[in-house]
């Protein structure tokens, strides 16, 4: 097809979009979703259109579920383009996005809009622009919520966001820790585990986040029983966290000391973990060396 003929096509999809039947609406919008999905010439006609991603975005209301869907999934086309992301995310739009991400009725819209939310984020200078708008906070109320149908979609959104240290503040400050355990301890899935710790990993870089995993109760035993789980994408990010924790508390070391579990953990994920477990583990079992060390230190002192 052309791009005078594309640009045509377009045009009569836009106007039947926003005038037709839910039907035509219907028939419009998968037009351009079709075109739109792996072309980036077309995207980058769409959004040249005079008045369509406004129209989209209104589209995004209507009390057709298909209709909304399909006004998400063309967004979320056009944001693939690079030179797309800055111009998509006005305030309009991401204040839109917050309110179907915490819309309990409609879970195939949640998970299309968190789509398009970490899709714009990956452009850093977004980043900023979600945490300034509330979409941190939308998004772990929206985890937190009962069965949430989105969950995988809204964490990997959040994982994008958190990259961002202001995010990561607002995060922590929005009981991000204790969602993310909640869900670590309560959830079968191993991809929710994964993101759940990856999460928590990009929080524990900066201060507050540490702080908050440091003051939480049994901690250690929580990354102990991931590193007894079966995933090992999981049981790196435990690790990882780990190694965090016993840098700058030797609370947590202590409390490793007293778990007559985990030096077999640790001399099991040393021998059967991947490379980068192993090294984790070897970094943790001569902590807890140094640890143990120190105790009987001051055990010889106190007996003196």
């Amino acid at each position: 097809m052309s791009t005078a003929r594309t640009r045509d096509t377009i045009s009569e999809c836009i106007s039947q979009a926003q005038s037709g039947s839910n039907e035509a609406k219907e028939r419009a919008l998968q037009t351009l979703a079709k075109i739109t999905k792996v072309s980036p010439l077309n995207r980058s006609l769409l959004a040249q259109a005079d008045g369509a991603i406004p129209a989209f975005l209104r589209l995004t209301e209507s009390d057709s579920p298909v209709v909304r869907a399909l006004s998400l999934s063309i967004l979320f086309n056009l944001s693939l383009n690079p030179d797309l992301k800055r111009p998509l995310a006005d305030m309009e739009t991401i204040n839109r996005l917050n309110s179907i991400i915490l819309s309990p009725s409609s879970p195939e819209s949640s998970r299309l809009a968190a789509s398009l939310v970490c899709s714009l984020a990956m452009l850093d200078k977004n980043k900023a622009k979600f945490g300034v708008a509330g979409t941190v906070q939308a998004l772990i109320k929206a985890i937190s919520g009962p069965n949430s149908a989105a969950s995988h979609h809204l964490l990997s959104s959040l994982a994008e966001l958190v990259q961002f240290h202001g995010n990561c503040t607002l995060a922590v400050r929005s009981g991000a820790v204790p969602m993310l355990l909640g869900l670590l301890a309560s959830t079968d899935g191993e991809d929710l585990a994964g993101t759940s710790l990856a999460i928590l990993g990009l929080l524990a870089r900066f201060n507050e986040g540490l702080n908050a995993l440091i003051r939480t109760d049994k901690i250690v035993v929580s990354m102990m029983d991931v590193l007894k789980g079966r995933c090992m994408l999981s049981k790196e990010g435990a690790a990882e966290i780990l190694v965090r924790l016993f840098d700058e508390s030797e609370g947590c070391t202590r409390e490793a000391l007293r778990l007559p579990e985990f030096s077999t953990v640790l001399a099991d994920l040393s021998v059967r973990g991947s490379a980068r477990a192993r090294e984790k583990a070897g970094f943790l079992m001569r902590k807890m060396m140094e640890g143990d060390t120190y105790a009987d230190g001051n055990q010889l002192l106190l007996q003196w």
